[in-house]
């Protein structure tokens, strides 16, 4: 059966096949378990001076649950493509799940620091199998014409679940504590587990390939040191970092020209553990890179705008969670509409003022002081979370739409892993930034005055970052696809992918 024409006009296909039932449960199942991971994952960054109290650590010391994080989903997301190839979809999200639901159960009895960073990491594994996973399943069972719509589900998942952390951990801590920021995760992530143990089913045979032994230490070292280097870039300028800030760089680059260079080799033999030929599909790389440094911007300002509430502004924890609650929520809401959007449209309708909104928000935010009042600071995030659900969903639509079906997998664990390690890019820039310029203000790194300062230059750099997203979204295409459409009864993608090539519209 032939795929619906698609032209390069209009960007639409007419009258696309609608998903059945059980590919609707199936992706839903998957949705919500990665809102979930993925909602775990800033939680930390309201509740940071709440455990370091309880623990008695230091801020460096503390710093080490996001660093630790981060540094595990660097170091796993590589290796994702080859499981989604090798192990089969429900047993994947079973294992991911799994690792979710231990790691949250442990760090909510955690006793000690190490057993709670411990913790960490094991929900990071599992974190780190689902995003890809739900990528991958996505661009298997979705047709062309839908999938803009759908991945602005998956922009509700992976910007919105952001933005929503920090008002779930303040709502917790201002009347529960900090054990119940995993105490309420938990039972949610277990119904999502036997939700996805009834509901998810395989969507593609799984391949019984063999994994590269020789590559997995180097792309955990490669992408994992350098995602610590990132991570320890503010630690570093604080003075409060024991290891020298070369060392991770060095490390990480060596080990990623030796992984790069023998993935490059073993695709002549398809054993590559991450494919590399992605980056030869038409747009992949343009599309790529421009959601690289909007995934730069968006982490880095999550994780600065609650910073500076509660260190420059002295709000309580609850009152800086609420401040970036309406902006997460425009961003759930714009998502399917922005999908819809796009595949009526195309990306450029979208990109452009999309980029436009996030550099006028990020250079608003470098005006901040400490007279700055908490209406004004919500309006911006609302502004430039508007901003990136605009560009996210065209911006991920794009890349992997312009992958041949067979690197799906492949594709989407490029994109899951270059994405982390710019969002642990952006955090250590802006913190790093905002270190060195407080501690040499008049007030000092412990003054409201310094650290206002410090992050108002903070977001000047990123103002600056966001002017080369507008010059690039110009360039992004929308991928049209050509050749036989499958139904994923078979085991393939009803997507109308031909396996060989895929055009790039004008």
């Amino acid at each position: 059966m032939s795929a619906p024409t698609t032209t390069a006009t209009s960007g639409t296909t007419a009258q696309p096949p609608k998903l059945t039932r059980e590919q609707v449960l199936l992706l839903a199942s998957l949705l919500v378990g990665t809102f979930v991971v993925i909602l775990n994952e800033t939680t930390m960054s309201v509740a940071l001076p709440v455990l370091q109290t309880s623990f008695g650590v230091g801020a460096a010391t503390g710093q080490w649950l996001t660093t630790a994080f981060l540094l595990t989903m660097g170091s796993v997301i590589p290796l994702t493509g080859f499981l989604i190839q090798r192990v089969p979809t429900r047993t994947l999200f079973l294992i991911a799940m799994g690792l979710f639901a231990t790691g949250t159960l442990l760090a909510a009895l955690a006793p000690v620091f190490w057993v709670l960073l411990l913790a960490r990491i094991v929900q990071a594994s599992g974190t780190a199998i689902m995003v890809p996973l739900l990528m991958t399943t996505v661009m298997e069972v979705v047709p062309v014409a839908r999938r803009g719509q759908m991945m602005g589900n998956i922009t509700v998942v992976i910007a919105v679940a952001p933005a929503l952390g920090p008002t779930l951990s303040g709502l917790v801590l201002d009347t529960l504590g900090w054990r119940w920021i995993f105490g309420v995760m938990l039972p949610i992530a277990l119904v999502v587990t036997a939700l996805g143990a009834r509901y998810v089913v395989p969507v593609a045979e799984s391949k019984a390939t063999r994994i590269d032994l020789p590559s997995v230490p180097l792309a955990v070292l490669g992408f994992g040191a350098l995602v610590y280097g990132l991570s320890s870039i503010g630690e570093s300028a604080e003075g409060g970092h024991a290891v020298p800030i070369w060392l991770p760089f060095v490390v990480g680059v060596v080990s990623l020209v030796l992984f790069v260079l023998r993935q490059f080799r073993l695709q002549r033999e398809d054993r590559a553990l991450l494919d590399l030929r992605v980056f030869a599909a038409p747009g992949f790389a343009i599309a790529l890179s421009a959601s690289l440094i909007a995934m730069l911007t968006m982490l880095g300002t999550f994780i600065l705008v609650p910073y500076f509430a509660q260190q420059g502004l002295g709000l309580d924890p609850l009152t800086t969670g609420l401040l970036t609650l309406p902006g997460g929520l425009l961003m759930g809401a714009l998502g399917p509409v922005v999908g819809r959007i796009y595949d009526a449209r195309g990306p450029r309708v979208l990109l452009l003022p999309g980029a436009l909104l996030v550099t006028a928000a990020l250079w608003l935010m470098s005006t901040v002081s400490v007279d700055t009042t908490f209406v004004t600071l919500a309006a911006v995030f609302v502004m430039l979370s508007v901003g990136i659900a605009t560009l996210m969903t065209p911006l991920m639509t794009v890349a992997l739409g312009s992958v041949p079906s067979h690197l799906y997998s492949h594709g989407s664990a490029v994109l899951s892993t270059l994405q982390q390690v710019a969002g642990a890019a952006g955090t250590a820039l802006f913190v790093t930034v905002m270190t060195v310029v407080a501690t040499r203000s008049p007030g000092g790194v412990d003054s409201p005055e310094g650290i206002a300062d410090g992050v108002s230059s903070a977001f000047v750099v990123a103002g600056c970052i966001a002017l080369v997203l507008v010059l690039a979204v110009p360039f992004v295409k929308r991928p049209v696809a050509a050749g036989p459409e499958r139904g994923p009864a078979s085991g393939t993608a009803a997507s109308g992918h031909d396996d060989e090539h895929v055009k790039v519209a004008n």
